[in-house]
């Protein structure tokens, strides 16, 4: 199926390895001109040659990294909104810097370049803003309650900016992964884990079970997956997919008014 992506520019943020790196790959391979920043100039480099990308030294969860990325990309047309931090922490132990920092990091970030984006979005008529959120946004897990919180603010900005595209071809939707394999996955499942020293898929299996249990596919989604869903939305052919909350691993998700 062609995507017909061919010629628009793609901004993916957190692109540099996860689900943000097979986004931006995805992407590339459809045609797009992507666009990916980060905060390691070598990593940048080795990432961008790669999968055929222009890499920007930038980071836009600080306000000066996101004017940094705006100079230097004055104009897109896909801006999918990946950047974000995630742990597990006990509620009691979450300070207010763990709260300002997961806003900044997985809010702010994406609040900023949608403010840079959107306007010209809507003065072109075409684009699309994607945010990528979490089932944590609808349920929100008790260990992760600073993430979930992030993950729901999403939600809000999302459909809020759907709302200003009315009568017009640009879209904004949010994409609402399960939990997916990454870099951090092993530690962070083991963190959780009764016996933290048990056989990865053993403990991949009790982690589903028991505290992810809406989960219909019982198993971590594959970034590529992910990306999949992403390419899609970002295509012309979504153009009938707006103020959406995609969810990607078929649980339960919770009907918000």
């Amino acid at each position: 199926m062609d995507l017909q992506l061919g010629g628009k520019t793609a901004l993916v943020t957190g692109s540099t390895a996860g689900i943000g790196l097979e986004i931006a790959r995805r992407l590339a391979a459809e045609g797009a001109d992507v666009v990916i920043c980060g905060r390691n100039q070598t990593k940048l480099d080795a990432v961008a040659a790669e999968i055929g990308a222009r890499g920007v030294l930038a980071d836009p969860a600080t306000a000066e990294g996101a004017e940094a990325l705006v100079e230097a990309v004055p104009d897109v047309d896909v801006l999918v909104n990946n950047l974000g931090i995630y742990e597990a922490k006990p509620f009691g132990e979450i300070t207010d810097e763990d709260w300002r920092r997961f806003f900044e990091i997985n809010v702010l970030s994406g609040a900023r370049l949608a403010r840079s984006y959107f306007p010209g979005m809507i003065a072109r008529d075409w684009g699309r803003v994607i945010f990528i959120s979490s089932e944590s946004g609808v349920m929100v897990p008790s260990d992760m309650i600073h993430y979930g919180m992030t993950k729901t603010a999403q939600l809000s900005i999302s459909r809020g900016l759907a709302g200003l595209t009315k009568g017009t071809r640009v879209t904004v939707n949010t994409v609402m992964p399960g939990t997916t394999r990454s870099e951090g996955i092993v530690d962070f499942l083991k963190s959780v884990a009764e016996d933290p020293d048990a056989p990865a898929e053993e403990i991949e299996r009790a982690f589903f079970a028991k505290d992810r249990a809406t989960s219909l596919i019982q198993r971590m989604i594959e970034p590529e997956e992910i990306a999949a869903m992403v390419a899609y939305v970002a295509s012309p052919l979504s153009s009938a997919t707006n103020g959406a909350a995609l969810r990607v691993d078929g649980g339960i998700t919770p009907t918000i008014v």
